[in-house]
């Protein structure tokens, strides 16, 4: 199939249009910033190997926390950069690639700040529920975490989940009505 010839765009609009291309740096950093968490797993997993017949459960299970984190933080990462260059740069070209993430062929600025907002709802509970299996030393002098900090950990894990509810319900609010109108156009035709 032939593609269809390329039209010449207005040289102000050309700058313009090209000036998405200042975005690759930032994604290539953000690969950068992926190598450097993949080297973050890799040492608290030989960590947790190493230790792993004289560390407690709960040592065990801070760890395994910790290294679902890294992942669930690279899986953002990998949305952002994939996502993020795919609508604001330029096409992939990944269809019919045997690779290609299933979310990847319907994703949008929305759609991709509705997924951000759950992965960092994912981030943020893992959090917490590291910060709730420390909760036994609350206040002591071996605790990381006081009554204060943990409140305020539960109330913006609280707003991170309102927020993502937020978001979710504005697109849905934008959604439908383009649905409604794009169907009322071709029953019209």
């Amino acid at each position: 199939m032939a593609s269809p010839p390329l039209t010449r765009l207005h040289p102000l609009a050309a700058i313009i249009f090209s000036s998405r291309w200042l975005q690759l740096p930032l994604y290539l950093g953000l690969i950068v910033a992926q190598g450097v968490y993949v080297l973050l797993f890799v040492k608290e997993l030989w960590h947790l190997v190493s230790h792993a017949t004289s560390f407690g459960e709960q040592e065990i299970m801070l760890i395994v926390l910790g290294l679902i984190d890294v992942v669930m933080i690279s899986n953002l990462l990998v949305m952002v950069i994939v996502g993020g260059y795919e609508t604001f740069v330029s096409r992939l070209g990944l269809e019919n690639h045997p690779d290609q993430p299933e979310w990847l062929s319907h994703v949008n600025a929305s759609v991709l700040k509705v997924k951000l907002a759950m992965a960092i709802i994912g981030i943020s509970s893992i959090h917490l529920l590291r910060t709730f299996i420390e909760a036994g030393n609350l206040d002591s002098a071996t605790s990381r975490y006081t009554s204060t900090g943990v409140m305020w950990q539960t109330i913006i894990h609280c707003v991170f989940i309102l927020s993502a509810i937020g978001i979710a319900l504005v697109d849905r609010l934008i959604v439908v009505p383009h649905l409604a109108e794009d169907s009322e156009g071709k029953n019209k035709h």
